[in-house]
């Protein structure tokens, strides 16, 4: 039997949540982190994926819309592609996902299919998107190790990414990586 890979999952580091509408200071810093580790990954051997927060022009009429109110990350929009160097680092043979709420249930599925010795998650928004998907990745894998690093997330709101890690904390994903 092959040996299990580790696996870092990229979680919505696109232009709308560093830059864009939903853009906040700070965001921006965590792109040169989020690189080196796509490229230590890529460097061990180990498997990178993507999510990717999608909307279409219909947004203002889905649940979220109503609830939050700013548009974001439409599909065909440059607030959709990722940011900085991490959109560089992409490759064709990366898992991607398109999902249009803060889970993926696409990731969920192929995390159940594909086992890891590992996976962490690093993007935005930590208390949002981060946290919904390490609780998928945790769900999929109950006994694989799930990391956050929290120098490669964030939040606009400073209380609530601390929060979101200890709350991550309290399900048993290593936060790594705090202040």
């Amino acid at each position: 039997m092959a040996e299990k890979k580790k696996c870092l999952i990229v979680v919505d580091f696109q232009n709308d949540f560093v830059s864009g509408s939903l853009g906040f200071p700070g965001a921006e810093q965590l792109a040169p982190r989020i690189a080196e580790k796509i490229r230590q990954y890529r460097d061990e051997g180990g498997e990178v994926i993507f999510t990717f927060d999608t909307h279409g022009d219909n947004y203002a009429e889905t649940q979220e819309g109503k609830n939050l109110p700013i548009a974001h990350c439409i599909r065909g929009t440059s607030g959709h592609d990722l940011y900085g160097e991490v959109a560089e680092l992409v490759c064709e043979s990366d898992a991607k996902f398109y999902k249009n709420t803060f889970g993926s249930d696409e990731l969920y599925v192929y995390l159940k299919k594909h086992p890891f010795s590992q996976i962490e998650l690093v993007g935005l928004v930590s208390n949002i998107c981060v946290l919904s998907n390490a609780v998928l990745a945790k769900t999929a894998q109950p006994e694989t190790p799930v990391i956050v690093d929290a120098a490669c997330t964030a939040s606009n709101d400073p209380k609530l990414n601390e929060a979101a890690l200890d709350v991550l904390a309290g399900m048993h994903v290593k936060v790594i990586g705090r202040k």
